[in-house]
């Protein structure tokens, strides 16, 4: 049986930061345990090659939601990363820290610690921004923030230009002191490479001697001694075995697999532990509750000038940014699928952004089976905006489909089911063509393809985005922080209510979710919550 001080179930985007943080000074031996493996692949290191990742096993948890009645009945790909350094590691890399309200409003719901004066230390001081330096930025730290201002498409610069012409400023940093406004997304790249958690946190700790991360580790259980977490029990090379913690098991999971897990150690609601023949531990009806996530759907346009479609589905043209990119680290494979972006409000009279935009210099109308079409774009030229909301007020949930930690969890979006969601969005992809019509961007469009110009009714309009609207990824909140464990899962200090040794530090406690793509946020998380566990060591 191992034996570590701290046992980190997941080596996603929290859980890579805590490991090199509780371990930096020595002083404690640190136990990792991913039920993946190796982050150490090509499509994985290559930036555009998400696509490849979207639906693979190897790398992939493939989650799938439950039909949505929100959805049109559908039923969502949800994918997160089995593998190191988690969803950090077949992510967009759109590096959104959220605004500053945000944090506020989770110290506001009371979790001192958490305001946004709290966490902008931790930003700047795990950043090496290469931006540079300034009041929101930070330099010198492990994980490497690319500038990608100079290298978009010609297209995204029409982009903004139609986004001024709109109404919206030209925004230079949404991390900095406004997110409203449209500009060019900073990425988790360096020198062409994806800069994942695991490649800026974990992999330098795994230099240390004090540190063990072990692979194709599944995690089944957390072991008690009364209400004392202890260790955990995990499944490898098809034995069970166990670990022991000296002084915490912590649970990095995210925010699909923390809760899972909870109720698998018999953590939960009694209701739901007892209808699958789990014995309760500690009684909390939060865990897996609270469930938020943000939903986007993209408009497409078929354009009268090239795009990155002309470059990326022929194959002299795969050829010539293969080539670039091995040979070079650079061009459309070292770059996200979202060049631009921005923020703003459906309504003026709303105190800040509530949308989301990303802009997208290809499209991928026509899809292709079993793989996100990123690397195979439409025989024409296109491109999309997408949007998605910042802060829906629909609630979820995801708890156990069975007792057997082989069953993937049971995810219940409850996508668009409060009236004020669906009114934000249908707001919003109105505006998606004022953009479209602005003078920057009119004369380069040939027609709209999706949803196509029949589509104009509020009534045709909604049917549309229930359609083909889905998640962005960004779920948060089922092991939600708070003061209070009736209403909460962990305390503002991330240790589990009512238990001893355990605490959950990765983006299932948010309070709330942020404004914008959660990895920074969740990143954040894993540097604040080492800086509190430390603390409490002495």
């Amino acid at each position: 049986m191992q034996t570590a001080d701290f046992i980190i179930v997941g080596a996603g985007s929290a859980g890579s930061v805590l490991a090199e943080r509780l371990s930096a000074s020595g002083r404690f031996s640190v136990l990792v345990l991913e039920a993946g493996g190796s982050d150490r692949r090509f499509y994985v290191q290559m930036p555009l090659g998400y696509g490849k990742t979207f639906f693979d096993p190897a790398v992939n948890w493939n989650f799938k939601a439950e039909p949505d009645p929100g959805l049109a009945g559908n039923s969502d790909h949800w994918p997160r990363g089995k593998i190191l350094g988690g969803s950090s590691s077949i992510n967009a890399m759109v590096w959104v820290r959220g605004a500053r309200e945000d944090y506020d409003d989770w110290r506001d719901a009371g979790n001192p610690g958490w305001g946004y004066d709290d966490v902008l230390p931790a930003f700047k001081a795990l950043e090496d921004n290469e931006a540079g330096p300034n009041a929101w930025r930070g330099r010198g730290g492990p994980l490497h923030v690319s500038d990608m201002r100079g290298k978009v498409h010609p297209l995204t610069r029409l982009y903004l230009e139609a986004g001024r012409q709109a109404g919206l400023p030209l925004n230079e940093d949404f991390n900095g002191r406004s997110q409203e406004g449209v500009g060019v997304y900073q990425l988790t790249t360096r020198d062409g490479r994806r800069m994942s958690a695991a490649r800026a946190f974990l992999r330098p700790a795994m230099k240390r001697g004090n540190v063990r991360v072990e692979t194709g580790a599944h995690v089944t259980r957390v072991l008690f001694e009364g209400r004392r977490a202890v260790g955990v029990e995990y499944e490898k090379g098809g034995r069970t075995l166990q670990a022991r913690a000296g002084r915490e098991v912590i649970l990095s999971g995210g925010a699909v697999c923390s809760p899972k897990l909870l109720e698998l150690s018999g953590v939960g609601d009694p209701a739901i532990l007892k209808q699958h023949g789990i014995a309760v531990v500690h009684a909390n009806a939060n865990v897996g509750e609270h469930l938020q996530d943000h939903l986007g759907i993209n408009y497409t346009w078929k354009a009268r000038q090239k795009t990155l479609n002309q470059v990326l589905r022929p194959w002299w043209g795969k050829a010539l940014v293969g080539m670039q990119y091995l040979f070079a680290r650079s061009g459309p494979l070292s770059m996200s699928l979202n060049q631009g972006g921005g923020f703003f409000r459906t309504d003026a009279s709303r105190p800040r952004p509530n949308v989301q935009l990303y802009f997208q210099v290809f499209s991928t109308v026509l899809p292709k089976p079993g793989e996100r079409p990123i690397l195979s774009p439409d025989p024409w030229p296109g491109f999309s905006i997408g949007l998605s909301n910042c802060r829906p007020a629909s609630r979820g949930a995801i708890h156990v489909r069975s007792a057997d930690p082989n069953d993937a969890p049971r995810i219940v979006p409850n996508a668009f089911s409060t009236n004020s969601d669906v009114a934000e969005m249908l707001d919003a992809v109105k505006y998606l063509r004022k953009l479209a019509s602005m003078p920057a961007l009119a004369p380069v469009i040939a027609e709209e393809v999706l949803p196509g110009p029949s589509v104009r009714s509020d009534e045709d309009l909604v049917a549309d985005f229930r359609r083909r609207s889905g998640t962005v990824y960004h779920p948060v909140s089922t092991c939600r922080m708070g003061p209070d464990a009736a209403t909460s899962v962990v305390d503002p200090r991330l240790k589990v209510h009512g238990l001893e040794g355990l605490r959950v530090i990765d983006a299932s406690v948010f309070p709330s979710n942020v404004s914008g793509n959660t990895n920074a946020a969740a990143i954040m998380t894993g540097w604040k919550g080492a800086e509190i566990v430390l603390e409490d060591q002495g």
